[in-house]
């Protein structure tokens, strides 16, 4: 067998944005905010518009700005929602996503409907064009795909935020009431987290698209969660899963011929389903922090 190195960077930009995506999703998991980037994912939607047109390209480093300012915005609307106006978090959610995508559907009518930019463009990407899609220096030289890089950068700025905050991200996900006490600011560690969260999905979706990215933010870590309730093999275990799908998703992609993007979305379900076949029932979630010895059951709290 050749090797083929369209394939090779395919799965290995899919298998880095896997990683990036499922090491935020674990702690989003735990928080019970899996969905919130589902709703990062429509909200960006009028930042994107509007870093449009203030860079004249849909690839400019305007429209990630862009849409990652609104993506925090989402994110503080959903939380003010939450704990200032009492309103459930699902509900929350649901009226902040709807609303800005809309607003975003508006300024494109309204704005850009003599240009090709519309919400599908915007929202939904394909990883089959990554091998065309080329850095090239005024000078010529040819670096490779450009989405590659950025799947790189992600995935260290993602390695690099967890290791530094981890007991920090572990306390406030196992309990945000007792991390105010003790001094921990959750506050800022939660937008920190959003922040990340909103960078790494928008910049992602232009590579594997919109879906693709809510799947590996949530996916993953669920199945994983189903085989352990360690913290650190939880990681492990949704990193590995990743590239398992990446891979596995590529390659039955190629056997029917079909969509990449949309089979690594299947073969994520089918492991996710094939999981809880076999596991068959639910156990409460202890939650043990890798510096200490001791186990700490979350009571009356599984996901």
């Amino acid at each position: 067998m050749t090797f083929d190195q369209n394939a090779f960077l395919i799965i290995l930009t899919a298998s880095l944005i896997a990683i990036s995506c499922g090491l935020l999703g674990v702690f989003m998991m735990l928080r019970k905010m899996s969905m919130t980037g589902d709703a990062i994912s429509h909200a960006v939607l009028p930042g994107i518009v509007i870093g449009f047109f203030v860079s004249g390209s849909q690839r400019g480093l305007e429209v990630i700005i862009g849409a990652g300012i609104l993506g925090i915005i989402a994110t503080l609307v959903i939380d003010w929602l939450r704990q200032k106006a009492r309103v459930q978090l699902d509900a929350s959610i649901g009226i902040t996503f709807t609303l800005l995508f809309a607003i975003g559907i508006i300024l494109i009518n309204l704005l850009a409907y003599k240009v090709d930019l519309d919400q599908e463009c915007v929202l939904y990407g394909e990883i089959a064009y990554l091998p065309i899609d080329l850095w090239i220096s005024d000078s010529g030289f040819n670096f490779g795909p450009r989405i590659t890089y950025l799947a790189v950068l992600n995935v260290t700025l993602v390695v690099a935020f967890i290791t530094l905050l981890f007991k920090e991200l572990s306390l406030t996900s196992f309990d945000e009431n007792f991390s105010t006490v003790i001094g921990l600011p959750t506050k800022g560690i939660n937008l920190a987290l959003m922040s990340m969260v909103s960078y790494t999905t928008v910049s992602s979706f232009e590579a594997v698209g919109a879906i693709l990215v809510v799947a590996l933010l949530v996916v993953p870590p669920a199945t994983a969660f189903l085989w352990t309730k360690k913290l650190m093999p939880l990681i492990q275990l949704t990193s590995a899963l990743g590239i398992f799908i990446a891979i596995t998703g590529y390659y039955c992609a190629y056997l029917v011929d079909s969509s990449i993007a949309g089979m690594m979305v299947a073969v994520s379900g089918v492991l996710f389903l094939g999981t809880v076949i076999i596991k068959g029932k639910k156990s409460n979630f202890t939650f043990e922090l890798p510096w200490k010895k001791s186990r700490l059951a979350l009571e009356d709290k599984t996901l």
